[in-house]
């Protein structure tokens, strides 16, 4: 699963990818320094696993992991093909979800490619892009059903009704996850078109330093704006979090954020955000060989948790044992869990909960 990093150019974008990754994506200042999408596979920062650390004393500690892509600035006409609009496009519809970044600053030294600060403006740029080129695709879609729809083809009339749905909706310059359809019509029509504005969004609007704590007038125009979306905004001073990145010492890093009033970099939320954005979530291994978070689909069952370690404990699945991760801490090792009768012993049908720590018995 990829959250992919969008913006306009000049808006701290690449800035804030080699923030998550420590990648050294190129950081200048003109439009399309970054020609080919970066990739970054970031640690999801847990708590949950740092504790789980100091309880099992393991020989090693993997985090999960979310996957993060820096794609090229966007501009207007990018719809058809301007700036690198083709290959942006082609980008973003590889993403599973979008970080779309908004420049809530002000600073001369760094241009502006409309002249001017103007976060909703820009905002409207790449909706509007991006909307453009949905109704492109659904407009296509349309030409094939519609002939199929005229044969009295009763799928292919419902499917048309979805489509025409979708295309008065994107001609009003609203973006398809703000658009209401039934579970049945999202998982028929709607999802399987790959259209670019269904995809989950968060905003990070990036600011100055000394907004980094409570925003500025600029966040809460985006706020404003985005308050029907359904959408997280998150504040973020990417200038300063590329600072504190250079710091190799923790105490300094610590040090530096408490001096700005903050309690962990903003990144750490970020990432925590791009995870939930994904609809993932982490259940947990622990031994003294390793500790490890594993990331799943919320909603998957034992036996699909148990196939992301490998097919064959999905294929010969026989049970999983189970303790929550509260009980874990509360008691203190696996062995005092279970004397206490807080191990669970769970089947197929069973659903994981967030922060589970799992054993699994299979037979292959």
């Amino acid at each position: 699963m990829k959250a992919g990093i969008v913006g306009l150019p000049n808006v701290g974008k690449s800035t804030l990818f080699n923030c998550l990754s420590n990648a050294k994506a190129q950081s200048a200042n003109f439009p399309f320094c970054t020609i080919e999408p970066n990739i970054g596979v970031v640690n999801v920062p847990d708590p949950r696993l740092e504790k789980l650390e100091t309880l099992v004393n393991p020989e090693r500690v993997l985090p999960a992991t979310v996957e993060i892509v820096d794609i090229a600035g966007l501009v207007k006409g990018a719809s058809k093909g301007e700036g690198l609009g083709n290959q942006f496009l082609g980008n973003i519809r590889e993403t599973d979800a979008i970080l779309h970044v908004l420049r809530c600053f002000d600073n001369d030294n760094i241009i502006h490619v409309d002249g001017n600060v103007n976060p909703i403006r820009d905002k409207e740029t790449i909706d509007m892009e991006l909307q453009l080129k949905d109704l492109e695709t659904v407009d296509k879609k349309l030409d094939k059903v519609k002939r199929a729809a005229k044969t009295g083809n009763k799928e292919a009339q419902k499917e048309e009704a979805v489509l025409l749905k979708l295309k008065a909706g994107l001609e009003a310059g609203i973006s398809v996850r703000a658009l209401e359809f039934s579970d049945e019509d999202l998982e028929e029509f709607v999802n399987p078109a790959q259209l670019i504005t269904g995809k989950p969004v968060l905003y990070v609007c990036n600011v100055d330093e000394e907004s980094a704590v409570s925003g500025n007038a600029y966040v809460d125009l985006v706020k404003d704006a985005v308050k029907d979306e359904n959408a997280e905004v998150i504040v973020l001073a990417v200038g300063t979090e590329a600072d504190i990145n250079e710091l190799d010492d923790y105490e300094e890093r610590q040090m530096f954020l408490s001096d700005i009033g903050l309690e962990e970099p903003g990144s750490a939320k970020l990432i925590r955000s791009a995870y939930k954005l994904l609809n993932q979530q982490t259940y947990f291994t622990a031994g003294v060989k390793e500790v490890r978070a594993w990331t799943i689909n919320v909603g998957s069952t034992a036996p699909q948790a148990a196939g992301v370690i490998h097919t064959d404990f999905e294929k010969g699945f026989i049970r999983a044992e189970v303790i929550g991760y509260e009980d874990y801490v509360e008691y203190g090792s696996e062995s005092k869990v279970k004397e206490a009768g807080k191990m669970r012993v769970e089947g197929k049908a069973y659903v994981v909960k967030d922060g589970d720590v799992m054993h699994f018995l299979f037979n292959v």
